[in-house]
């Protein structure tokens, strides 16, 4: 996946940032970061690749949800995947 970051111009002093990205396939989407917290999905058309053919407004809490079920394991299974590791790294497992 390509992805390109972005601050919008004239976004203040939080800065506003946007990720684009294009998948293996081709397909455009981004991501609106704003300095508030909330984020958009961009849906971009394949027709006119700059502006958005739908836009998805997140809150933050909704946003921590999705970035939740994007990980390849659920949250509660990688403090204890972390735990193994650091007990193999300091020799009392194997």
């Amino acid at each position: 996946m390509d992805v390109t970051r972005t601050t919008v111009p004239g976004s203040g002093p939080g800065r506003d940032i946007v990720h684009r990205l294009v998948t293996r396939a081709g397909r455009r989407f981004g991501l609106l970061v704003e300095s508030g917290g909330r984020r958009r999905f961009l849906v971009y058309d394949s027709a006119d690749a700059d502006v958005p053919a739908q836009t998805i407004v997140l809150d933050q809490d909704e946003a921590d949800q999705v970035a939740d079920l994007l990980h390849s394991r659920p949250v509660p299974d990688r403090p204890a995947d972390l735990e193994r590791r650091v007990a193999r790294l300091a020799g009392a497992a194997p």
